[in-house]
């Protein structure tokens, strides 16, 4: 009998590890009873003032995307299910249910205790929590952006739909912590298999109307299963590993709750390997501008696999978007698109990674004014230009989306989207610190807002983008929608230099300079 078999029938090492648990609980900087009820205080406030009226409003009107039937809501649910299973995977990769505060988990790593002890309990009540919470909240969705539940009989499917997904997402989130990469590769790969399966069952079965049925089903037997072999993972995970990933979500929360969530994403950030040597010619000069950027971007290969996958997505969807009518759904595809480009614009390279950095420090050693902003932009504009143009092109020659009037008003909207993306991007980029001015409060009878404007900081090259879009959507004149693109995009770029100091040392003589 092993050591590790001893400790864990010893009786008291539950007791053990309820007792480090109580200990650390009673700390000075625990969580006291008035910061509870004040929680559940802005949670009541914003049921009663933002959810309450957003039901209501729902309630009294038709669903904005119809689903139909449940044999036509079968692909979508899968598609969604699919999504669910990756996202979680992927979270857990980074942030997994495992991840406690570095000094518990250094105290219980300094013990003769199993980490089943100490893990299983945290990870249990983790997905308990992460399983309710993407329940109501795919409940919340699907109430309010679709009509599946105004039905009984759908409202019944959707329950049993939800309730699954919930299961296997909170499941396949602990597996892609305590797993392997090759084993997240081949559970993705057999999410993906079953849900093109399940698709093509419910569609030979359409006239049963058991699709949703059958979805709901694949995913309650698979969320045993797979909750089983991810638990049973817990004994043999990687302690150095989970107490790096400790460590870094506890920075990260850090820099969260001071306002800088910015630098919190950025802890999350692969670093970059390898190709040191490609950035220069064997004549020992730099490459071009193109080629760093380039190369930059194979050495960081998930983001740029990312950024690969959705600039011609996001591409396709602009594209789609903007030559459909104004409004309705094809609003939808085209704001879709360019939050795809939005973010693929940042993943594709890491010269967005130095260039704040180049704009706030001092030019010890500086070129002439186009030398600094082409070496860095000049990859990330040609790359979200040619994705762009891939995906768009491919959408037309599939007859996705209409070809007429491409010259007219479909080329100039897209055109005008990329440069307001490419101008939030770079207004993202430029943030620094959270200003002390936006922490002043804004008194309404709606309570204090000040923390909506907090938020809007926080996300706000996403929101210059979706404003940006929801104006050109609603100017009747495709060059005006242009025009108007380009000029948000312009105060973008001006707004980040600003942020980097720029326009308070000489805005000319910095470019004359740099």
């Amino acid at each position: 009998m092993t050591t590790d078999t001893v400790v864990e029938n010893e009786p008291d090492a539950g007791s053990r590890v309820h007792a480090v648990r109580q200990r650390y609980a009673r700390r000075g900087d625990r969580t006291t009873v008035r910061g509870r009820a004040y929680t559940a205080y802005l949670v009541a406030l914003f049921g009663v003032f933002y959810l309450v009226p957003v039901v209501h409003a729902r309630s009294t009107s038709p669903a904005p995307v119809p689903v139909g039937p449940p044999a036509d809501a079968t692909p979508l649910v899968c598609l969604f299910a699919v999504a669910a299973c990756w996202g979680a995977q992927l979270a857990g990769r980074f942030w997994g249910p495992l991840v406690i505060q570095p000094f518990l988990l250094h105290v219980f790593m300094s013990t003769d205790i199993t980490p089943t002890r100490y893990l299983g309990t945290i990870a249990r009540r983790r997905t308990v929590y992460a399983s309710t919470i993407t329940l109501l909240s795919a409940c919340a969705t699907a109430y309010l952006a679709t009509d599946l539940f105004d039905h009984l009989d759908t409202a019944l499917q959707g329950l049993a739909v939800g309730a699954g997904l919930a299961a296997v997402a909170a499941v396949a989130w602990l597996w892609g912590q305590v797993r392997t990469v090759r084993d997240n590769l081949v559970l993705a790969a057999a999410a993906g298999a079953v849900a093109l399966v399940a698709a093509a069952v419910s569609g030979a079965a359409r006239d049963t109307g058991a699709g949703l049925w059958l979805v709901a089903a694949v995913l309650a037997a698979t969320a045993p299963a797979l909750g089983r072999a991810a638990f049973r993972s817990i004994r043999t995970v990687d302690l150095a590993r989970l107490a790096r990933e400790s460590a870094r979500a506890s920075q990260a929360q850090a820099y969260a709750w001071t306002g800088t969530l910015h630098h919190a994403l950025d802890l999350y950030r692969p670093e970059p390997r390898g190709f040191t040597s490609a950035l220069i010619r064997p004549d020992g000069r730099l490459r071009g501008h193109l080629a760093q950027g380039a190369v930059r971007a194979l050495r960081t290969p998930g983001r740029a696999s990312a950024a690969l996958t959705l600039l011609p997505i996001g591409g396709a969807l602009l594209t789609h978007g903007a030559a459909g009518p104004r409004g309705g759904p094809a609003l939808l595809w085209w704001v879709t698109g360019s939050i795809c480009l939005y973010l693929g614009s940042g993943w594709v390279s890491e010269t967005w990674r130095g260039l704040r950095d180049e704009l706030t420090l001092a030019p010890l050693f500086g070129e002439w004014w186009g030398g600094m902003p082409a070496r860095t932009l000049a990859w990330p504009v040609v790359a979200v230009t040619a994705g762009t143009c891939l995906g768009g092109g491919l959408a037309i020659a599939t007859g996705w989306s209409p070809h007429s009037g491409l010259l007219g008003d479909t080329i100039p909207l897209v055109a005008g989207s990329v440069v307001l993306v490419l101008g939030a991007r770079f207004l993202r980029e430029m943030k620094l610190h959270l200003p002390l001015e936006l922490l002043l409060p804004i008194i309404t009878p709606l309570g204090d807002l000040s923390g909506l404007r907090v938020m809007a900081w926080q996300f706000d090259g996403l929101v210059a983008v979706v404003i940006g879009v929801l104006v050109m959507d609603a100017v009747p004149s495709a060059p005006l929608a242009t025009t108007l693109a380009i000029t948000g995009a312009a105060c973008c770029v001006w707004t980040g230099l600003r942020r980097a100091g720029w326009a308070h040392r000489g805005f000319f003589t910095r470019l004359r300079r740099a």
